[in-house]
This record gives C-alpha cells, sequence and structure tokens, in this order.
C-alpha cells in the first residue's frame, strides 16, 4: 500500500483542501485520473461571474476606484442600417492603470456594472450596438449612446454615431436547400461455421458460414427551392449627396433600402436553391467463415453494398424586374442581381416617386 498527503491549489483560491489516499501501486493510474477528472470540474465552474471575479478575470466597478471613463466602435465610427457594431468602454485608475469591458475588448470590466441608454440604435447586455434594417427609422437622424455607471454616478460618456450608407446591403430571396437523403443501412454479417473435427481419427466437416446481407441504399437527396419573383423599384433621392431609395418585393415582404451609390452598393439574390446530397449506401454484412473441419467449411457471400443515392436538382431562379426612375440610371452599377436558374433580369425606365 502507498500513502501520500498532497493540496490542491487553484490560482488565487490556494489550498482548497487535503488529499489523502491510500493505494496499492497498480491503482495510481486510476487516482490520477480521478484527480483530472476533479481538476477539470473544478475548473468548468470558472463560467460563472463570481469564479472569474475570484480569478481575477473580471473585475467589479463597485470595488474598483476609476477616474475617468471612454467608449468607442473599433469597427465605427459609423454604423448602417442592419449593422451590428461592438461597443468598447475604457476605464482609467487613479495610477493611470486602464481597464477595458469585456467582450470585443477583450479586458475584464463586467458589461453588467455599465448602463448603455442608447437613441436610434439598441443596445444589449453584451456591448453589442444594433440599427434598425428600415432605413426610414434612421434617415437624417443620429444615433447616440449614453453610457454611465451605476456604482460611479460621476462617470458619464455621451457618444454619437453617425449613420452611414456606404454598405455593401444583401437582400436574400433565394430558394431553400433540398434535404439531405438518409444514409442506407449496413448489412448484417453472416454466422460463422460450425466447427467439425479435424481428428483424423475421426474426422468431420466444418459448416459453411452464412452469407452477409444486402446494405440499403442511400435515400436521394431533396430537389432544392424555387426562388420567388422580385420586383425591384429604384429612385433616386438627389442633392449634394445623391442617394438610392430601393425597394425590394417577393413573397408577400417588402424590403427598403437606402443606398450610397459612392461606394455603397445592394446585392439581391433570387437564387435556386440547392439540391441536397444524396445519402451513402450501406455497407453489405461481410460472409461469415467456414468451421474448421476436415474438410473446413465454406465461407459466406459478403453481401452487396447499396448504392449511393442521388444528389437533389436545384431550384429555379425566381425571375428579377427593375423598374427605375430616369434620375438614377447612372447609378444602376450599384445594383448588383443574381438569380442562378431564372431567367434573365428584365430592367424598365419609367417615373419612381420617393419611396418614404
Amino acid at each position: 500500500m502507498l500513502s501520500f498527503r498532497e493540496p490542491i491549489t487553484v490560482p488565487r483560491f490556494g489550498p482548497l483542501h487535503w488529499l489523502v489516499v491510500k493505494v496499492s501501486t497498480p491503482r495510481l493510474i486510476s487516482l490520477s485520473s480521478a484527480v483530472c477528472l476533479a481538476m477539470a470540474s473544478l475548473l468548468a465552474l470558472t463560467g460563472c461571474t463570481a469564479v472569474k471575479v475570484k480569478l481575477g478575470m473580471r473585475i467589479y466597478l463597485a470595488k474598483t476606484s476609476v477616474v475617468s471613463i471612454e467608449a468607442s466602435l473599433p469597427k465605427g465610427p459609423a454604423i448602417a442600417p442592419g449593422e451590428k457594431l461592438a461597443l468598447v468602454v475604457q476605464f482609467t485608475q487613479p495610477d493611470g492603470t486602464v481597464l477595458v469591458t469585456e467582450g470585443k475588448g477583450k479586458g475584464k470590466v463586467l458589461w453588467s456594472d455599465i448602463t448603455v441608454t442608447p437613441t436610434v440604435v439598441t443596445a444589449d447586455q453584451k456591448g453589442h450596438v444594433t440599427l434598425p434594417r428600415d432605413p426610414r427609422v434612421s434617415d437624417g437622424k443620429v444615433a447616440h449612446l449614453t453610457i454611465t455607471v451605476p456604482s460611479h454616478p460621476d462617470l458619464r460618456r455621451e457618444l454619437d454615431i453617425p449613420i452611414t450608407y456606404d454598405y455593401n446591403f444583401i437582400s436574400n430571396f433565394s430558394g431553400s436547400s433540398g434535404s439531405s437523403g438518409l444514409n442506407g443501412s449496413d448489412g448484417l454479417d453472416g454466422a460463422s461455421g460450425t466447427m467439425g473435427s479435424t481428428d483424423p481419427n475421426n474426422p468431420s466437416p466444418g459448416g459453411n458460414g452464412s452469407n452477409g446481407t444486402d446494405g440499403s441504399n442511400g435515400q436521394d437527396g431533396g430537389n432544392g427551392g424555387d426562388a420567388p419573383p422580385v420586383e425591384i423599384r429604384v429612385a433616386l433621392r438627389s442633392g449634394a449627396h445623391p442617394l438610392l431609395q430601393v425597394s425590394v418585393s417577393a413573397a408577400g415582404k417588402q424590403r427598403l433600402y437606402l443606398v450610397d451609390p459612392q461606394g455603397g452598393a445592394l446585392t439581391v439574390t433570387a437564387n435556386g436553391g440547392p439540391g441536397g446530397s444524396g445519402g451513402r449506401g450501406g455497407r453489405g454484412g461481410r460472409g461469415g467463415s467456414g468451421g474448421m473441419g476436415t474438410p473446413n467449411g465454406n465461407s459466406g457471400s459478403d453481401g452487396s453494398s447499396g448504392r449511393n443515392g442521388f444528389d437533389g436538382s436545384q431550384g429555379r431562379g425566381g425571375g428579377i424586374t427593375v423598374t427605375y426612375d430616369p434620375q438614377a440610371k447612372p447609378f444602376l452599377t450599384a445594383i448588383h442581381l443574381s438569380n442562378q436558374g431564372g431567367p434573365a433580369p428584365v430592367f424598365k425606365e419609367a417615373p419612381v416617386a420617393p419611396l418614404w
């Protein structure tokens, strides 16, 4: 028997308890595995905020002295309709040490210790700022964030967020993907033949092995879905910096976009959905081996493997019709279309009134 006494130590916790074990040498490997499992379970608990704070991975602002606050959008400073950006907030301590928020900032400051009050945009409790997709919500406005810290009422940061339409918008009305076919079932292996006798004074033949059964065929993949017809209307908002007002309608839904043709773009897709992949054919069962004897039994035949299923066909692309105002014609290069498997898009020039 072997007896030892060792402390288990976790950073910033110190020794948790003493482990007293009396085991025989052959069981040392099992003991090692058990200790590793216990440590893994403890480390899994670091997902808890309190444990992260105890380990020094996070801090509570209420227990931390800070004298100033700054905020930024690393992928900003502007935001486009439908875009989500990560907010980063920095705090400076009296000694000059800078503390940063968790998440995109990869720091230790908890978002739960900060209050973000948004205008025009929305903000969640993980530091994500989102502008609604509908441009009518933000048209002509400036988004704004007010950042405060309940535990430090003297700290406050105001952040304006310009709205930009110099962005690559996507409006997708493509057909759905076909379902994948199920794999075939493997065949059953044959049974081995019964044992005979190899005794020269009392010989007997070995039994024949039985045949393996055939694998079943894989199921064919489903066909991709057809895309609906799409209607696009384009109007121009003229001015020193012209913008395109675009309406995209399909399947009873309408989506509106405001696009800056000087750098921005709108891609409308109405492709046929891809076909689903065929299932794999099942493997044929192996034939059973012949039993030993005098003579040996014959082995059974292997079963045939099933065929693989066929891939589904791609769906049909939807027809796209673009009606544009004559004033918008010089900027149509900002509108990109894709309807694979469908007819060529149709362009019509006609007066289009402002869409909102």
